[in-house]
């Protein structure tokens, strides 16, 4: 419930648009309170999300009370929120506009359509930008007929609207009026460099540029989700996630984002906020392997040319995020002045875990070169130098600490998953070169492999009760080894990965959702569930043969799902609501996969490939 004292929406009240380069959220009142452009990880220009006050926002909603019901497009990004008052009833559709090529010289406008659906309903606007994570007021001008500009620092906003607006103190635009059944009213807006504004060209008529524009991204969308391989018996949730995935690509580049937001904390008041508007390389190759799985081929080839591109085609280069244009320095800064959403401090941009040393990325990458490898696609000398690259790494890195799939704080340790990764690393690679001729140091690759097996059979399983743990260094169980028949490490129904599978639910398990861990973390505070675990514990049930429980699973999981089909990093059991940055990627290619995996359990198909025989299930 909102009150004086807690303004906030709840994060599941949020919806999504991107048109693969602008972003936001939207609540079910109408409201813009987080939209950053002309790119994902740009200063917001509505930022309410972050600070009721200061942050600014664009609503559009009934002067009175009403009742709220919404949806996307099928197989959009296309937003529409329907308003009952009673007395009549309104549609408001929300979508970046994008072209057919959805180029970065392409004009992105936030197109925003008021339609009377029956009897009349009264609408109040408030347009109120703030620039640079609200720091910044714009001075709000008349800029021609229907046409207003707000401009602050660097940024400069254009809007255009043929709703009854007046610009109030020179910062905000406001208005009031009813839209009776079968009219039409347009807000359109787009980000412009200042010195840009005052020589704009005439623009065209509203109501013609606004339906060109829903056209063409109601074509472009559905193009894109046409073209989905998929079972015929995949769940509407699949094909939410599928698209979902595209909407956090940045098309420029190919980068995938791991969420739109920063610093929704992973506990209400606590201080585990953090800034997901990069693309880390982990959670890029599980989306370019659940895209590829639905037969999305393009992504795999872009996300491999931007890493390529970002690591200056060298391992020793290589790191685990980089920003969406290959930017490789990430400081991170704090917001002070921001008090954060539901007052959870800090607000942060960019992240700390940039630079740390995390083994697992050389796994992901050769991983990413077999599907590759398997779609039919040569591998060129080029990209063999690059790979035998960060395969020779892996050899000399292997027993190094890292910081694992977790981004502990508490200082490195020897992770299992990591050193699993290693050992998927060089078995991808001596399959790969085997495969192909390709010139390699095989007898070192080989001996490499095998000690990084003895070593996790030996240090990393406890011996006692039969499992695989978190490090060398301690017996704590850790969700991220569900993840080791994904790797091709062991199969899904070996019993020692039975036994591992069991005890993580039983001891990580909350109302039947999956903690990261229960070991120290560096960390103060708490975090919820981590939604993705979950679903790892869907593929490893379903795969197991235990098929009813791994359904029972998926659907609990589901259950955390927003109205729109849009989920989370992380849940709250106890209070039932969402937490951490939204939507999350990694939930969603999770989720992916988890029903890949129930699909294949229902065909009979087991999942205990072993590397080099084709690409490992991601399931």
């Amino acid at each position: 419930m909102h009150s004086p004292r807690n303004p906030y929406p709840p994060i599941a009240d949020y919806a999504f648009i991107s048109n693969c380069h602008c972003t936001a959220l939207i609540s079910r009142a109408g409201s813009v309170d987080w939209c950053c452009m002309p790119r994902v990880d740009s200063d917001s220009c509505y930022g309410r999300l972050l600070d009721w006050r200061q942050g600014g926002h664009c609503q559009i909603a009934p002067t009175g009370e009403f009742t709220v019901s919404r949806r996307y497009l099928p197989g959009t990004m296309i937003l529409e929120t329907d308003f009952d008052t009673g007395q009549g009833a309104c549609r408001l559709t929300d979508f970046f506009s994008m072209d057919r090529q959805a180029s970065e010289q392409a004009h992105y406008e936030h197109v925003r359509i008021v339609e009377g659906l029956s009897g009349e309903v009264e609408l109040q606007v408030e347009i109120c930008p703030r620039f640079d994570y609200g720091e910044i007021i714009p001075r709000m001008r008349r800029h021609a007929p229907r046409v207003y500009t707000a401009i602050g620092s660097d940024t400069g906003l254009v809007l255009r609207s043929d709703m009854p607006l007046e610009v109030i103190e020179h910062r905000d635009l406001r208005g009031r009026f009813s839209v009776r059944s079968g009219q039409r009213l347009r807000l359109l807006s787009h980000f412009e460099p200042p010195e840009h504004i005052d020589r704009l060209p005439p623009y065209g008529e509203l109501a013609a540029d606004t339906e060109k524009r829903l056209a063409q991204t109601r074509d472009w969308w559905h193009r894109w989700s046409d073209r989905m391989q998929a079972p015929p018996d995949l769940d509407a949730q699949t094909r939410r996630s599928a698209i979902l995935l595209k909407a956090l690509t940045y098309e420029r580049t190919g980068a995938i984002v791991a969420a739109p937001t920063t610093s929704l904390p992973e506990w209400i008041g606590e201080g585990r906020n953090w800034d997901y508007r990069f693309s880390w390389v982990r959670d890029s190759v599980f989306t370019v392997r659940a895209l590829y799985e639905l037969g999305y081929q393009n992504e795999a080839e872009r996300f491999l040319q931007f890493i390529q591109r970002s690591s200056a085609g060298s391992a020793s280069q290589l790191q685990i995020m980089y920003g969406v244009d290959g930017k490789r320095r990430l400081t991170a800064l704090e917001l002070p002045w921001l008090e954060g959403y539901r007052q959870s401090q800090p607000v942060s941009i960019g992240n700390f875990a940039a630079k740390q040393n995390q083994l697992d990325i050389y796994g992901e990458i050769l991983e990413m070169a077999a599907v590759w490898d398997a779609s039919g696609h040569a591998i060129d000398a080029h990209y063999w130098d690059f790979l035998a690259d960060v395969v020779d790494t892996v050899c000399q890195r292997w027993n190094d600490q890292d910081y694992g799939i977790w981004e502990f704080r508490g200082g490195p340790h020897h992770y299992v998953h990591s050193k699993a990764m290693c050992w998927g690393a060089l078995a991808h690679g001596v399959a790969l070169a085997k495969m192909h001729g390709f010139e390699a140091p095989l007898a070192r690759w080989r001996e490499t492999r095998d000690r990084i097996r003895a070593a996790i059979e030996g240090d990393g399983y406890d011996q006692q009760r039969g499992v695989f743990v978190q490090a060398f260094e301690n017996r704590d169980l850790d969700a991220a080894l569900l993840l080791l028949p994904r790797i091709g490490f062991v199969a899904y129904d070996d019993p020692r990965m039975v036994r591992t599978t069991q005890a993580i639910r039983q001891q990580l398990d909350h109302d039947g959702l999956l903690a990261r861990y229960d070991s120290p973390d560096g960390l103060p505070g708490l975090e919820g569930v981590f939604l993705p675990c979950t679903f790892w514990l869907v593929s490893c049930l379903a795969l197991q043969g235990q098929r009813e429980e791994a359904w029972k699973t998926y659907r609990r999981a589901l259950g955390c799902a927003n109205d729109l089909g849009l989920m989370s990093e992380e849940f709250d059991p106890t209070n039932k609501q969402m937490l951490g940055n939204f939507p999350q990627g990694l939930t969603h290619v999770s989720q992916i996969m988890a029903r890949l995996a129930l699909h294949r359990a229902e065909k009979g198909h087991g999942g205990a490939m072993v590397v080099g025989q084709g690409p490992t299930p991601l399931s």
